[in-house]
């Protein structure tokens, strides 16, 4: 077997033919062989995006309020680490190495005579951290969605609370190419009898109405709960300082005492802070979060202290992530139209700058002349580069791309991300602005090329 964790993802990377496979027998099969049966509560966060900030928000206000969290989430920009945390902490090589290779060996053909089940590098990391989380006796496990939600790996572990933070178009190879398709598919992770939770404005009517149909409770943003501002949006200040966040309706990136009010068909929180996580639909996402604790609220009760130490404390890489120093660098994984939409409100609630460049690089099965149509006005020269991966899309095809768009800005080839990077901090003034976008892979070179490591 594998010794190191390096060695078990290489392994993983080889078990199956496909990278996904979406469904849930074979994940299924090894679960009931490992009889993971987790006695704590789970709540699983799916949505097209915003499901890693509401698994953020999740796991800090509930550490702040003294449980032990499990925390699984994908996919990882530096370490594979951070996809496992329990207590807020990475759960260690030498743990996840246990974790494997007792699912190696129960999924083999030498396990009672069974036959082998091929599993995929997404489902063995997902029965691995369930069996981190239960090894720890962990009080709550949150569980984010890798790919749609009904055929996921994750779904294989019933919910106490289902959560969809968005719905738009993404993967249309694998989830359908309308919003209804995908909403279909993103609420197989409703449960009978249990909460569901929409952070969407528009709730598509597929998701509705499967959550009537298997005996769902359906919570919509703007009905069962929602969210207003209690105060205005103050002058913003110079770009970088402080740990300062737009308001939800795209305006500036206030320091001054912003608060806004939460409430739900049961409960109220007043005067809350901002979450510390810059961009335009926080506010959205931060609602989920408290609807999902409003609903464990017998099992989980969470003070209001808990809450503002949690909002206040909350961290995610690479989603609209301010570098320090000059000039300006902003970090944001947006790699669907629907992300690039969000990413481009939050630029336009900053103050003006001379020029803004692009380190710009995206897999070449996403729609990227979407994301391109979208961040075209905020962009004074895009800086099209390579990906160093089988899916990543070549710079030639990027550049092509940008033609078609016709976008406004210059377009300037470079070899790879680095290249792009370094073209950038040397053509940008200090007053100008470098945004980094299109990709998981984008960000994470462009943070090991600085030397930027994960918060916890």
């Amino acid at each position: 077997m594998p010794i190191t964790l390096a060695d078990w993802l290489t392994y993983l990377e080889s078990l199956h033919p496909k990278t996904i496979a979406l469904g849930l027998e074979r994940v299924a099969q090894v679960k009931q062989r490992l009889n993971l049966q987790p006695d704590f509560p789970v709540i699983v966060v799916g949505g097209t995006n915003g499901k890693g900030s509401v698994c953020a928000m999740l796991e800090s206000i509930l550490h702040a309020a003294g449980y032990r969290v499990g925390c699984y989430t994908s996919p990882h920009l530096l370490h594979y680490n951070e996809r496992v945390r329990i207590a807020k902490k990475q759960v260690s090589d030498v743990e996840l190495c246990k974790s494997f290779e007792k699912i190696e060996q129960v999924r083999g053909a030498a396990f009672s005579g069974t036959s082998e089940v091929p599993l995929t590098y997404f489902e063995f990391g997902t029965l691995a951290a369930m069996q981190c989380f239960i090894e720890h006796k962990v009080d709550v496990a949150i569980l984010e969605v890798g790919l749609g939600g009904r055929l996921d790996a994750v779904n294989v572990f019933d919910n106490d609370c289902a959560v969809i933070a968005s719905v738009d178009i993404d993967h249309t190879d694998y989830l359908g190419d309308t919003r209804e398709q995908i909403a279909f598919e993103k609420a197989g992770i409703f449960r009978s009898g249990k909460m569901a939770i929409c952070a969407d404005a528009d709730v598509p009517l597929a998701m509705a109405e499967h959550a009537e149909k298997i005996g769902a409770q359906l919570w919509r943003i703007g009905r069962e709960f929602g969210f207003d501002e209690c105060s205005p949006t103050p002058t913003p200040p110079p770009e970088g300082e402080g740990l300062s966040f737009p308001s939800p309706s795209g305006g500036g990136l206030g320091r001054g005492p912003m608060q806004w009010n939460y409430h739900s068909t049961v409960n109220t929180r007043s005067s809350l802070p901002y979450p510390a996580l810059r961009g335009a639909f926080q506010l959205h996402n931060a609602s989920a979060a408290l609807a999902a604790l409003d609903v464990l609220k017998e099992r989980l009760p969470v003070s209001m202290e808990a809450v503002r130490r949690g909002l206040g404390e909350v961290q995610l890489a690479g989603r609209f992530q301010f570098v320090p120093g000059k000039p300006t660098l902003i970090l944001d994984v947006a790699h669907n139209p629907h992300a690039a939409r969000s990413l481009a409100q939050n630029l336009a609630g900053l103050p003006p700058c001379p020029n803004t460049y692009a380190v710009f690089a995206m897999l070449k099965d996403k729609d990227m002349a979407g994301v391109v149509a979208a961040l075209d006005p905020h962009i004074d020269t895009w800086l099209a580069a390579g990906i160093d991966t089988p899916r990543g899309a070549t710079p030639e095809k990027l550049e092509q791309v940008l033609q078609q768009c016709r976008v406004r800005g210059e377009i300037k080839i470079c070899k790879n991300i680095s290249a792009a990077l370094r073209y950038a901090y040397n053509a940008a003034g200090e007053n100008d602005r470098i945004i980094v976008f299109g990709s998981f892979y984008t960000v994470a070179e462009v943070m090991a090329a600085k030397g930027l490591s994960i918060p916890i």
